[in-house]
C-alpha cells in the first residue's frame, strides 16, 4: 500500500531587501573632484567664486541627472555617501598637491578636514533629496 504524497511546497526565494549600493557608480561620481584641480591646471572656468560657483553646479547637476534620470536605487544613501568619496578625493588631492587646492604649499589647515567632509555628505544629500524627488516625478509621468 502506498501512502498520497503531498505535492512539494514551493522554497521561498529571496526575501527582498535594500538594495545595494552601487560602488562604481559612487566612485565615478566622485571622481568629479577632479574638475578642480583640471580647471586650476587649464585656467578654465576662471578664478576665485565663478570658478567654485561653476564647478559646484556642474557637479550637482550631474550627481542629480544621474542619479534622478537612472534607475539608481535609493539616491538619497548613494549621493550621501558619494560627497563623502568627493570630500575624500579632494581631500587626497589637496594633500599631494597642494597648490592645486588653492592653499598654496604646505596645504591647509589640519582642523578644517571634518568640517569639510561633513559639508560634502551634507551636499551630496541634498543632492539625493533632489535626485529622489526627480525620480518621483518621472515615476508619476508614466
Amino acid at each position: 500500500m502506498t501512502s498520497p504524497q503531498l505535492p512539494a511546497r514551493p522554497s521561498p526565494g529571496p526575501v527582498p531587501g535594500p538594495a545595494a549600493i552601487s560602488w562604481t557608480l559612487v566612485a565615478g561620481l566622485s571622481a568629479l573632484a577632479l574638475l578642480w584641480p583640471l580647471t586650476g591646471l587649464t585656467g578654465a572656468l576662471g578664478t576665485g567664486a565663478p570658478r567654485a560657483l561653476a564647478i559646484i553646479g556642474v557637479t550637482a547637476a550631474v550627481w542629480i541627472g544621474v542619479v534622478g534620470l537612472g534607475r539608481v536605487p535609493r539616491p538619497v544613501l548613494t549621493l550621501t555617501l558619494t560627497g563623502l568619496a568627493y570630500g575624500l578625493v579632494a581631500t587626497v588631492i589637496g594633500t599631494l598637491v597642494p597648490v592645486l587646492s588653492g592653499f598654496g604649499p604646505g596645504g591647509g589647515p589640519a582642523w578644517t578636514l571634518i568640517p569639510a567632509l561633513a559639508f560634502d555628505t551634507m551636499w551630496g544629500a541634498l543632492a539625493g533629496v533632489a535626485a529622489a524627488g526627480v525620480q518621483r516625478l518621472r515615476g508619476s509621468a508614466r
